[in-house]
């Protein structure tokens, strides 16, 4: 779909069931040994730690201290007070050329909606809620949540979040959504008969709270039972180091080291890769201030709204416009995917100039609540 081209017949809605469902997990046997299928990925075989594995290390802990500061600290820790909000400002300016506005480019985004199914995926942490200390404190307001309420009773709407997918749909409290927990490893969608890339997809069929049949799609469940290993023995081997904090999202772990020190950032990746060692079927990757733990599958957040836009029955139609609104370098699967397939868009969520995948941007989660109220509005005019 080319994304200069731009039709003017009416919107087409295509409304969501309501979908709220308690906890559940897919049955599962511990494994024995992991099959090599198209959703693993290579592992490497253990190896005698060497001079390349300590340039490795370095570059981690560079990846780690030049994580975003928490927003509080980002102007005074980078730029002298004289010249910080001036040069800032500058550099934040031309860096919106290339990842122009959202909102002053609405106009642009409506001409590439007239005449499309608009389908809309959101972040959770950084989009619809600030980044805070401490996760679990990381609350949706009542205004944000009746702006995310609004435009998905207009469009097919999903959060797909690193946390758990229950622990999402706490925070959020909307039955209007779909919900893709632990980067999409955990995804609550319509019934349908689906495959993804060429592989069969295997989907629990469950129902919600009003009593409707969903699917349930958890491509990592083999491993829950060696995840909630890793979690007990990260928890205890990471305790000593003041400020560092576990979070157990089912089909990932999280170690956010927002709190920590810097001079601590090296002891706390060495303690997660001294566990992570014994376990050749998990890696480690970088998100916000947090190194997580994840089954080695070929699945991200990108694989998920792929997933989601074909149990939607949306992925073969060029009618379609795909919109994922997202702050974290894990939404940038999800960017890269719409933009390779040229489907459909990203939009960035940053205070701060960074290179992304996106071709849009907002400054943060109130400029997000202001666009989607304003794409709710535009829908309800153009009806």
């Amino acid at each position: 779909m080319d994304l200069k081209t731009s039709h003017k017949s009416p919107l087409f809605v295509d409304p969501l069931s309501s979908l709220a469902l308690p906890s559940a997990v897919m049955p599962y046997t511990t494994p024995t040994s992991f099959p090599s299928s198209g959703l693993y990925l290579n592992t490497p075989k253990k190896k005698t730690p060497n001079k390349f594995d300590e340039v490795r290390a370095a570059g981690w802990l560079d990846l780690m201290l030049a994580s975003s500061p928490p927003r509080k600290r980002q102007s005074k820790d980078f730029f002298p007070t004289d010249v910080q909000a001036d040069d800032l400002d500058l550099r934040y300016r031309n860096w919106m050329v290339k990842y122009p506005s959202a909102l002053t480019s609405f106009e642009g985004i409506t001409e590439l909606a007239n005449g499309k199914r608009v389908a809309l995926f959101l972040d959770y942490d950084g989009t619809l809620s600030p980044i805070v200390d401490n996760p679990a404190n990381a609350v949706m307001s009542d205004e944000m949540r009746d702006a995310v309420r609004h435009v998905a009773s207009l469009f097919p709407t999903a959060i797909i979040s690193g946390r758990s997918r229950d622990k999402v749909f706490d925070f959020v409290k909307l039955t209007e959504l779909y919900y893709a927990g632990s980067h999409g490893m955990d995804i609550m969608g319509p019934v349908r008969m689906s495959e993804s890339n060429g592989h069969h997809v295997e989907c629990v069929t469950s129902t919600d709270s009003e009593g409707k049949e969903v699917n349930l799609f958890q491509p990592a469940s083999e491993f829950l039972p060696m995840i909630a290993e890793v979690f007990e023995n990260l928890s205890e081997s990471i305790k000593d180091i003041d400020g560092a904090r576990m979070e157990d999202n089912k089909f990932c772990v999280s170690v956010h080291y927002r709190n920590v020190a810097p001079h601590d950032y090296e002891k706390v990746h060495q303690r997660v890769t001294a566990v992570l060692k014994d376990y050749p079927f998990l890696r480690l990757t970088h998100g916000r201030k947090v190194l997580e733990v994840r089954p080695v599958i070929d699945w991200n957040k990108g694989k998920a709204v792929e997933f989601l836009l074909e149990s939607l029955g949306l992925s073969e139609s060029e009618d379609v416009l795909p919109i994922y609104v997202g702050d974290d370098k894990t939404d940038e699967d999800a960017f890269k995917v719409l933009k390779a397939n040229n489907c459909g868009f990203g939009i960035l969520v940053s205070s701060m100039p960074k290179d992304s995948d996106a071709f849009y941007s907002l400054r943060d989660p109130a400029e997000v609540m202001e666009f989607l109220r304003t794409l709710a509005a535009w829908k309800e005019e153009s009806s």
